[in-house]
């Protein structure tokens, strides 16, 4: 699996907050849209979340070992990671909260916002690295579900 095929792959960041959002539109009761957002937020939290831990348990530390010069970039996303996973469990409590749509919208923004960044970030510092890292492990073991 290449790494821009991986890269490509996931959904940007805006797109999906975008279609979040609007499960919780007008169009929607209440009820309905808290149960679609659910449903989402379920399956794309824990893939991006089993995607995050792939990276920080297996791929980071393969990369800080073959690019030592890296460790504050690895160490950069690494704290992204954290505030992502901060941001899907606030989200998720809203959501299972039965929280007003303004709450789990406004946890979107914050997720997408970082997501935007954290995704350049990552693609401008490590594309080049991951294209020449030997792949010797299984891909989704090591970029989880994603």
């Amino acid at each position: 699996m290449g790494n821009r095929a991986a890269s490509s792959a996931r959904p940007a960041p805006p797109s999906v907050a975008r279609r979040t959002r609007g499960g919780l539109g007008a169009r929607h009761s209440p009820e309905s849209a808290g149960r679609e957002l659910l449903l989402f937020c379920h399956g794309f939290c824990t893939a991006l979340t089993g995607h995050h831990e792939g990276e920080d348990r297996h791929l980071f530390p393969a990369i800080a070992a073959a690019h030592p010069e890296l460790q504050n970039t690895l160490r950069s996303l690494e704290q992204d990671h954290s505030m992502i996973a901060h941001l899907i469990t606030e989200l998720q409590s809203s959501v299972t909260a039965s929280a007003t749509p303004a709450e789990p919208a406004r946890h979107l923004e914050g997720i997408a916002a970082i997501m935007e960044n954290h995704f350049r970030f990552e693609e401008w510092q490590l594309l080049e690295v991951l294209e020449t890292l030997a792949r010797n492990v299984d891909p989704k073991r090591v970029l989880g579900p994603l």
